[in-house]
């Protein structure tokens, strides 16, 4: 087979890092495409991810290196230096480590709704594309989930990437175990082919962007004295907001009968509470939600008794708008 236009030669393979939170379908959609380009393309690859224990609500990093078939791939280490990188979640574009090692010609695709581009993202290089598509919103109104969307559109900025022989590997995936979810994929792969918005002038960088290799904090001319926890555990600065998928529990207090159903099934202590009206009739009563700490698992909804607490997409600014903070006087 011959080897793809767009396909780097040389000393150099195609690599692809998508960078995500657990639960969004990162590890499945390097599975596919890698699989895909293996079985069906002709090409080399190899695929593998990166998270912790719980991959749920946690890093992920799924890393995917293609080459032409009569070049063997004999690394098996993190992908560094890549041609692509693919953003699932909006909060992961804080984290300097997500645009790490981009190289100047290099494409950046991260799930995002329309509106102002983040500041951040002038930390890229001046020559990178960088691609902005709502997977989550596609994703959605498809019935999909967001690896669909975002691998449409990874396809599409690469045209050795045959969308029809992904989609084809796509659906395979799915139709032993999911077969309803076939049709739905499918748009949302097809949609993120096009839905997109490709956003001129961002970075400011003017090459590649420097590799991000992990090293320890201590070692043993650095740690701290035994018996000393510089960084204690502190519920507080906890975050879970990374982990929601697209929707938020939304608290209508006129429904609300204070009974703490909610209360008993939510694993985060989300759930704020306050004193009730002197002489009411609730001594406690349910205030609302901080969203913070909620993860979107939304097992508050499915216990609530009276339809008090609903599922809602969430928009742009709706969790900080109607966020009820679990500790006012804490700075966050």
């Amino acid at each position: 087979m011959s080897r793809p236009a767009d396909l780097p030669g040389g000393e150099r393979f195609f690599e692809v890092r998508f960078e995500s939170i657990g639960g969004l379908g990162a590890h499945a959609a390097g599975q596919v495409l890698a699989s895909a380009a293996v079985l069906r393309m002709g090409l080399n690859g190899a695929h593998f991810s990166s998270y912790g224990s719980e991959k749920k609500g946690s890093l992920v990093r799924s890393f995917v290196r293609l080459g032409p078939s009569e070049r063997p791939i004999r690394t098996s280490a993190p992908v560094e230096t890549p041609d692509a990188i693919v953003v699932f979640h909006a909060a992961l574009l804080h984290n300097p480590a997500t645009f790490a090692g981009l190289l100047k010609e290099g494409t950046f695709i991260y799930n995002a709704p329309p509106g102002p581009v983040p500041e951040v993202l002038a930390a890229l290089p001046r020559t990178a594309r960088v691609i902005r598509v709502d997977a989550l919103a596609i994703a959605m109104q498809e019935k999909s989930r967001p690896n669909a969307v975002l691998l449409g559109t990874l396809c599409g900025q690469f045209p050795f990437l045959d969308s029809e022989i992904i989609l084809e590997a796509l659906s395979e995936e799915f139709a032993g175990r999911h077969p309803e979810a076939v049709a739905s994929n499918e748009r949302a792969f097809r949609r993120g082919a096009t839905d997109f918005e490709e956003i001129p002038g961002v970075g400011r960088a003017e090459s590649d962007l420097p590799i991000a290799r992990g090293e320890p904090a201590w070692g043993y001319r650095t740690q701290p004295e035994g018996g000393i926890i510089p960084e204690p555990g502190n519920m507080a600065w906890n975050d879970l907001s990374a982990s929601r998928t697209g929707l938020i529990p939304v608290l209508d207090r006129d429904k609300c009968i204070h009974c703490g159903m909610c209360d008993l099934v939510c694993p985060d202590y989300c759930l704020a509470w306050g004193d009730g009206a002197e002489g009411g009739k609730y001594e406690r009563e349910l205030v609302g939600v901080d969203y913070r700490y909620c993860k979107g698992c939304l097992r508050c909804v499915e216990s609530c008794p009276t339809g008090a607490l609903t599922r809602e997409i969430e928009q742009p600014g709706l969790a900080e708008r109607l966020r009820v903070p679990l500790f006012p006087g804490f700075i966050t």
